[in-house]
């Protein structure tokens, strides 16, 4: 199902301003291209916008929503049903040079009268400029990013339904790469497939370049880059892609370039990563804590422990996002405290590399914590060739 975009941003207003009202905080001012989105329901220039302070909301806990937004793009804001006014964004950063810090002065007036007598304020993503504005008039400021985090955390009834559709089109993002895949190819070249035909699906962008072939594949977290594929090689691939209505998508895949048979060691590191990625799915549920997922995670053989994937899983929504579940470590207290809940959009993470093999394999899954177990959401095959 696609959701109505006005619905959409209704229901995620309703949520954000809920989570307001139980964490204290009176009003949010932030910059954050991310948490605009889901305040508002409106996007421009994500990308650009993550490269400074260009764009801010101000969320009031009456439900009022101000928009600052870029000279020349109200219009962008018509027919939203959450923005009240919609302001010109003023240059409050030392990227628009001289004249900054009075223009940030000018701004924290501005807010500061919105705000009226209250002198609370959770704020994100200004510079030190502005922060110091804001203090400058008497101002009590706070983390803004905490109540986002967890207005985020549980995904409502029609967030599910976009993910489901990212998901969707993602997964022939991800065959159109795969279909690329061929002995002399270069990797960015079909890393490029992938690109094209998520644009064409309306999607945004690729927030990674994890993609890499053959001894690329050792260690992990080497991007997309000139080399050419050969035959026999096991290439690995991250989606990491910013899907349908900004909704991301996060799966990872295996593959073998060309028609060759996999090797006994290839076959035996993907068996490895297959089985972590399958045991720690089967473990999440709603209540689970983190901890007592974490202690009862698939044991990493010895040989690829230094070489693992970092955390056991995170959590996705418009980008990747809390929790960040760490591994335990024997004889080591686990400080990570929470557990999984309802609405929580978990992406299972699994790298298994040897030193010895001098390649590795990346799997991963996206899966919808439900209230009575967990559904995984992306279906995409994993590699027979490998498995067999």
């Amino acid at each position: 199902m696609e959701p109505d975009p006005s619905l959409l941003a209704l229901e995620r207003h309703r949520r954000l301003l809920s989570v307001m009202e139980a964490q204290g905080a009176p009003a949010l001012l932030t910059a954050n291209p991310i948490n605009i989105l889901y305040a508002t329901g409106v996007r421009n220039m994500t990308v650009f916008s993550l490269m400074g302070p260009f764009r801010f909301a101000l969320i009031l806990a009456s439900g009022e929503v101000i928009l600052w937004e870029f000279a020349g793009c109200e219009h962008l804001v018509a027919g939203n049903p959450v923005v009240r006014e919609v302001r010109p964004a003023p240059g409050v950063s030392a990227i628009w040079g001289e004249g900054f810090e009075a223009e940030a002065a000018r701004f924290a007036g501005e807010v500061a009268g919105l705000l009226g007598p209250e002198r609370r304020l959770a704020v994100e993503g200004l510079d030190l400029p502005a922060l110091d504005a804001l203090r400058d008039r008497g101002l009590r400021l706070g983390d803004a990013t905490g109540v986002f985090s967890e207005a985020r955390l549980i995904k409502q009834p029609l967030e599910i339904a976009a993910m489901r559709e990212a998901v969707t089109r993602v997964e022939g993002a991800a065959a159109a790469l795969e279909a690329a895949i061929a002995p002399g190819a270069s990797e960015v070249e079909a890393w490029a497939e992938f690109h094209r035909h998520l644009i064409a699906t309306e999607g945004e962008y690729v927030s990674t370049r994890l993609f890499q072939s053959g001894p690329r594949t050792f260690p992990y977290f080497q991007e997309a880059g000139p080399r050419r594929m050969q035959a026999g090689d096991l290439v690995c691939f991250d989606t990491d892609a910013l899907g349908y209505m900004h909704y991301a998508v996060d799966f990872s895949r295996t593959f073998l370039c060309g028609t060759a048979p996999a090797s006994a060691g290839q076959k035996a590191l993907y068996r490895l990563a297959h089985d972590q990625l399958h045991h720690n799915a089967a473990l999440l549920g709603p209540g689970v804590s983190f901890e007592s997922f974490a202690r009862a995670a698939w044991p990493v053989p010895p040989e690829c422990r230094g070489h693992g994937y970092y955390c056991l899983g995170h959590g996705l929504g418009l980008c990747g996002e809390f929790p960040y579940v760490p591994h335990h470590f024997a004889g080591q207290p686990y400080t990570f405290r929470g557990e999984f809940r309802p609405g929580m959009v978990i992406c299972i993470e699994s790298y298994i590399g040897a030193e010895a093999e001098a390649q590795g394999v990346k799997l991963e899954d996206q899966v919808l914590i439900t209230e009575t177990g967990a559904e995984r959401m992306t279906r995409y095959p994993f590699n027979a060739a490998l498995l067999t």
